[in-house]
Parts: C-alpha cells; sequence; structure tokens
C-alpha cells in the first residue's frame, strides 16, 4: 500500500497526532510540518524523521505532493486555514473544535460542500474506551430510552494546560465552555442521540483571574511551566498568561432537540483530573466512575432501592491498545482519517456533530455573559447535514 503524504500544519501539543500518523512503510506518512515557532520547527525535525519543515503552511497546502493535511493550530485559524486547504484538493483532517463561532463553523462545512474536498474532525472522545463502553450499554437498550445526562469534567489541570497561554483569552477561544467543553458537548448529543436546541449557562472567573503572578506580553511559556503533579493548590501558579479573560468554572443546562435534558459542568481548579457521565433513561441509569483504564461503568437497571454502591452490571473500561494520550484514541482516530481519505464513506467522528458542538458552547457562553438568559441554538442548512449524513456523497445513496 502506497503511503499517504501528509502535511501538518502546527507542531504545538496537538503535534502528538502528527508523530502518530508517522507510518513509514506503514500507509502514510507525514512529509512535512508548517510551524512559524523556531523552537517547534526543530522539534518536529527531530521528532518525525524525514520529514522536512517549512515556516509557512501555504507552502504545504500549495504542494502536489501533499495528499491531506492535519490542521494542528489554534482554534481560531480553524476556518481560514481548513478552507483554504479545501479549496486546493485536499482531504482536511481538523482538531477540534472545529472553529470558534458558529459562523465560522458553518464556512468550514460549506466549503467541503461545495469543493467536494473530504473533511474529518478531530473529536477523539468519540474512540475513548470508556465513552465506546457506555454507548454500547445505551445502544443495547440496558437502561431504556434516553431522558437525562449530567456530565461533570473535574479539570485538574486547568491552571497548567489552560492559563498560560492563548487559550486564557476569548478572542482566540470564544471561551473554555466551548474549547474544552466541545469534547464533552459532543459526547454528550452522542450517547444523548440529539443535538442541543437550547441553552442556559452561569460561569464566572472565580480562581485565575485573581492570581497576579503574570508573564509579561510577549514573553514566553517558563520552562518548567506544566510538571507532571500540576501546580497545588491553584493560588501557587505563576508565570500565567498576561491576559486571561475567559471562566474557570461553568454550568450549562441543556434541552435537545430529542426531548432530553441535560446538564453540563466544568471547573478548571479540582485537584482531580477526569469526567463523570450520568445517563439516566426510562428504565435504568448507568454512571462512570474513572474514565480510563482501572475505572468502571455500572448499571442499575432491576429495582428501586436507597443508595447501594452494588450495581446491577459493573463493566471495567477496556485497557487501551497503546499507551497514548486520551485513553489510546488517538491512534484509533488517525486510524479512521487515514481510511476516509483512502475510502471514503460515513465515519463515528461528524463534522455535523462537531459544528452543533461549537454552536451549543458558542450559545452557552453568550448565555452565561448575559447573566443566564436562555439562548436557541442555530440549526445547521439541511442540505448540509444530508451531505455529511451520506459520508459527504452528493445525491441519494
Amino acid at each position: 500500500m502506497t503511503d499517504l503524504r501528509l502535511g501538518a500544519l502546527g507542531f504545538g501539543l496537538r503535534g502528538s497526532l502528527a508523530r502518530i500518523a508517522h507510518r513509514p512503510g506503514r500507509g502514510s506518512r507525514v512529509t512535512v510540518v508548517a510551524e512559524h515557532d523556531p523552537v517547534l520547527r526543530d522539534r518536529a525535525a527531530d521528532r518525525i524523521p524525514g520529514a522536512g519543515t517549512v515556516d509557512d503552511h501555504h507552502k504545504v497546502i500549495d504542494d502536489p505532493e501533499v495528499d491531506a493535511v492535519l490542521v494542528l493550530t489554534p482554534d481560531h485559524t480553524h476556518a481560514d486555514i481548513a478552507c483554504e486547504a479545501l479549496r486546493a484538493g485536499k482531504a482536511v483532517f481538523v482538531e477540534k473544535p472545529l472553529d470558534i463561532t458558529i459562523e465560522r463553523c458553518d464556512r468550514i462545512l460549506r466549503t467541503a460542500f461545495e469543493t467536494g474536498s473530504r473533511l474529518y474532525v478531530g473529536h477523539n472522545m468519540r474512540h475513548m474506551p470508556v465513552i465506546r463502553l457506555m454507548r454500547d450499554i445505551i445502544e443495547r437498550g440496558d437502561i431504556g430510552t434516553v431522558r437525562t445526562v449530567w456530565v461533570r469534567h473535574f479539570v485538574g489541570y486547568g491552571g497548567d494546560w489552560y492559563f498560560k497561554d492563548w487559550h486564557a483569552e476569548r478572542r482566540y477561544t470564544t471561551g473554555l465552555l466551548l474549547q474544552k467543553g466541545a469534547h464533552d458537548i459532543d459526547v454528550l448529543h452522542w450517547l444523548a442521540g440529539g443535538y442541543t436546541r437550547q441553552v442556559q449557562a452561569l460561569g464566572d472567573l472565580m480562581v485565575y483571574g485573581d492570581i497576579p503572578h503574570r508573564r509579561a506580553p510577549g514573553e514566553p511559556k517558563t520552562a518548567d511551566w506544566y510538571t507532571g503533579d500540576g501546580h497545588w493548590p491553584p493560588n501557587t501558579q505563576r508565570a500565567l498568561n498576561p491576559v486571561i479573560d475567559v471562566e474557570d468554572v461553568s454550568l450549562v443546562n441543556m434541552r435537545l432537540d430529542n426531548g432530553v435534558l441535560a446538564a453540563y459542568q466544568q471547573c478548571h481548579f479540582t485537584p482531580d483530573y477526569w469526567r463523570n457521565y450520568t445517563v439516566i433513561g426510562d428504565a435504568g441509569r448507568l454512571e462512570n466512575f474513572g474514565d480510563g483504564p482501572g475505572g468502571v461503568v455500572k448499571v442499575w437497571n432491576s429495582r428501586r432501592s436507597g443508595q447501594r454502591d452494588r450495581a446491577d452490571a459493573e463493566y471495567p473500561v477496556p485497557e487501551a491498545d497503546e499507551d497514548t494520550a486520551h485513553g489510546g484514541a488517538d491512534p484509533l482516530l488517525i486510524d479512521e482519517f487515514l481510511r476516509f481519505v483512502r475510502e471514503g464513506g460515513r465515519t463515528d467522528t461528524s463534522p455535523v456533530a462537531a459544528r452543533m458542538a461549537v454552536a451549543a458552547g458558542f450559545r452557552a457562553t453568550e448565555s452565561l455573559r448575559d447573566g443566564g438568559t436562555a439562548r436557541e441554538v442555530p440549526p445547521l442548512a439541511p442540505e448540509l447535514v444530508a451531505y455529511f449524513e451520506r459520508g459527504q456523497v452528493r445525491g441519494e445513496v
């Protein structure tokens, strides 16, 4: 099998995806990395043997020797770069979130529709073992028809990962309810079988806005910006981003288009890092305790009772096939993207779902900044929905 020739645009934290996709002789290889930061260019050259490096993404998009591109740049750049690549006829992988506004997401989907170039969005949590396990339980009907979903996201490393660089600024993210929450909103939609129609939210900058230890504008992050154990408690953080104007805690209520009621909570200054999902159907409920290997999904569905730790069924979260982040989801994500580039067809990730996750997060952020007033989430144009549901094929199949 001839290797697909990939170009990586950006080599920051999600440069790991480019490393995973570099499989010379096994179906794909990264031939070139575009990165404006010379330190990251050197890192890419060191970690992806044989790949060239350039300082301008246009050189990759215009390169006839590149079959597909990985857009791994900051969120607010996705629409401009992805649309340029789609118009150039490249298959495009866009890291989540799709972009930071509804309009910009719709522009990406419209461009893919008009050009026919293949678009894939990197919502890797759809490949996480714990998410697949919960979806399988729901699909089997073990808890009946889903009626409500509650999600709590404890972001124990929030101060290290989200308040020391561009993630802390609205102009680059809209807010962490969108940037970070798009993951969980997408999963919530997937488990519930619908998309958010109405949102209401509250939130605040409760901790990191009060910490005075900031870097000067233009000053790079310190060498010890992140440690494996993180910085605890939060007020010990140093060298935070010069501008911090996004919320570090948020609470969202959602009404989905299929009648499901849902809630999502995100906190960036807890000591632990994991996600807790509770899905309640009309014949039982499930809940995960831990979201990686060693965790368990419990199901209560046989009878009424008081609180009981022993559930009616307990399912261990499967071990990951590969020792990578996100429970081994990233290699599976890249596998699906490469298959999609070669063969087309439907995928477990969905550009429509990616847009709807951003739309819900965007409208919820508007709500929390306007005192919690309810907001309607605009639907996507029907012809775009139909196109992507067909696997990006025109006409009936």
